[in-house]
């Protein structure tokens, strides 16, 4: 506890900790560590206000350590506090932020730590030893994708390359909490409007824990990640990466495959043991096409193709290019459709109809169609992973040079004058177009962070099918993205400023 330089006085008998429960909560701001300075507060006043931090997910220390990041005073003078704070035997102070209440208060009001200012530091009037203060943050970011513009204009590259590699490794290892961090990680980097150029650039940034920086931090001194470099020598890592490039391979059948000792294609292929699905037959059939970067001049070029068979079908139909085109993307691995009719009922087997004409045309190579699921009935989910239930067809297409202008891979005409692209087609009802239309724009951690804002800041359930308010208990309707967003609360930001 902090005293005053005064003949102590006779200690008020302390009430029991059981005045304010706090059972175990879930740490959301693993990057923030609060101690509140119980002088002048009291000691009630600190124990509701540490329930109150956990309960919001904020990690509270109940004694002064070198893991506190934030040190919150209340009616402390700035003096006597950093004298106190230079008496702990603190390793360093130059990283610690020594603030004001008011930052706590705002912080509990947002449901978030917000951006430190200047008007929330507590300085030292007249420091014998002038410490070295903790500088304002470069950048004011979000915790959350949805509340960031990312555009194709990454000034981190070198930072969120390793992070995409951590991430996919641990997804290979199924450690589903690594992976995220390292996702969300590189997401927030992507969204800087500048270079890192050292780790203290990266105050008060959101969603960097200690291993994330401590990559961050390695990279900074000798240019690679070690974790990275051993993760790029690894066979298993390496094997895995090469067999989930084949259409219709997963990590699991990837993992089973190495389990077995297959480290090539041709060992797969010629063993008499291995039962491949339609799929994969053909992912391995085309792989030499589809293993390649689809570019934005050929998903425009298929755009036109199933353009014009929807509407040779449907005259009124709406069809759209989502995914990462949408968010304009010059290269991709496959290109993405939302095919709907402006009256209701009329998408219903429609698929199968532009599949047997994209047939006709013999410009069908593949198709593994699937049936809608949906029913109104159903809650949107709370899972991100789970899959829309509408109908959808996944295809292999032959996308014929003339199209796009003689020119079918970056510049270089195919010898048979056609390449494999492959073509996802997705028929949502009219009133949940514009749902699905956000969902399948992306990217993967935009859309994660919009349900995990949706759930925690509004109490909303929302997915591809629709927003559902759990305090009114009643599905709410949107004809556009904007509207989606302004049900949330949220600043609109187009499709361009979502590549988190």
């Amino acid at each position: 506890m902090l005293h005053a330089p005064v003949c102590p006085l006779p200690r008020k008998r302390r009430r029991p900790l059981a005045l304010h429960p706090s059972g175990p909560h879930e740490v959301r701001f693993q990057e923030v560590t609060v101690y509140l300075v119980e002088r002048k507060m009291g000691f009630s006043r600190r124990s509701f206000l540490t329930s109150l931090a956990r309960t919001k997910g904020f990690r509270v220390a109940d004694n002064l350590s070198d893991e506190v990041t934030h040190v919150v005073a209340e009616k402390n003078s700035g003096e006597e506090l950093w004298a106190w704070l230079r008496g702990r035997g603190l390793r360093d102070l130059t990283s610690l932020l020594v603030l004001d209440i008011t930052w706590f208060t705002e912080s509990m009001a947002a449901g978030w730590p917000v951006t430190v200012e200047s008007r929330h530091c507590i300085q030292e009037k007249h420091p014998l030893v002038k410490p070295c203060l903790p500088t304002a943050p470069l950048w004011t970011v979000s915790q959350y994708a949805c509340q960031r513009r990312t555009t194709m204009e990454n000034h981190n590259k070198i930072f969120t390359d390793a992070f995409d590699i951590l991430a996919e490794n641990a997804e290979f290892c199924e450690m589903d909490g690594p992976c995220l961090a390292f996702m969300r990680a590189a997401s927030v980097l992507k969204s800087l409007p500048g270079a890192v150029g050292h780790l203290a650039d990266l105050r008060g940034v959101p969603c960097l824990g200690d291993q994330t920086r401590a990559v961050i931090e390695e990279i900074l001194e000798s240019g690679i990640s070690s974790k990275v470099r051993d993760i790029l020598s690894d066979d298993r890592y390496q094997t895995l990466k090469l067999f989930t490039s084949v259409f219709g391979v997963g990590p699991k059948t990837a993992e089973k495959w190495y389990r077995k000792g297959f480290r090539t294609f041709p060992d797969i292929l010629t063993d008499q043991g291995v039962q491949l699905n339609r799929m994969q037959k053909a992912g391995f059939l085309y792989y030499d096409d589809i293993s390649k970067s689809m570019s934005k001049a050929e998903a425009e070029a298929v755009g036109r193709m199933v353009e014009d068979t929807v509407r040779s079908i449907v005259p009124d139909a709406i069809v759209a290019l989502t995914g990462g085109f949408r968010r304009e993307k010059e290269f991709g691995h496959d290109a993405d459709f939302l095919i709907t009719t402006p009256q209701p009922g009329k998408e219903e087997g429609l698929l199968s109809r532009v599949v047997d004409k994209l047939k006709y045309q013999d410009n069908l190579l593949f198709c593994e169609h699937q049936e809608s699921t949906y029913d109104k009935g159903m809650l949107p989910c709370q899972r991100f992973e789970a899959m829309d239930h509408f109908q959808k067809c996944f295809l292999i297409v032959r996308l014929r040079d003339e199209l796009v202008g003689g020119e079918a891979r970056r510049g270089v005409g195919h010898p048979r004058g056609w390449t494999a692209v492959r073509v996802d087609l997705v028929a949502p009802p009219v009133d949940c177009y514009a749902f699905a239309l956000l969902g399948w724009t992306g990217s993967r951690q935009f859309e994660r962070d919009l349900r995990r804002f949706a759930t925690r800041e509004r109490k909303m359930l929302l997915d591809n099918h629709g927003l559902y308010d759990k305090t009114k208990k009643v599905y709410l309707t949107a004809e556009t993205e904007e509207d989606i967003f302004a049900l949330l609360g949220l600043e609109f930001i187009e499709p361009r400023q979502r590549n988190a």
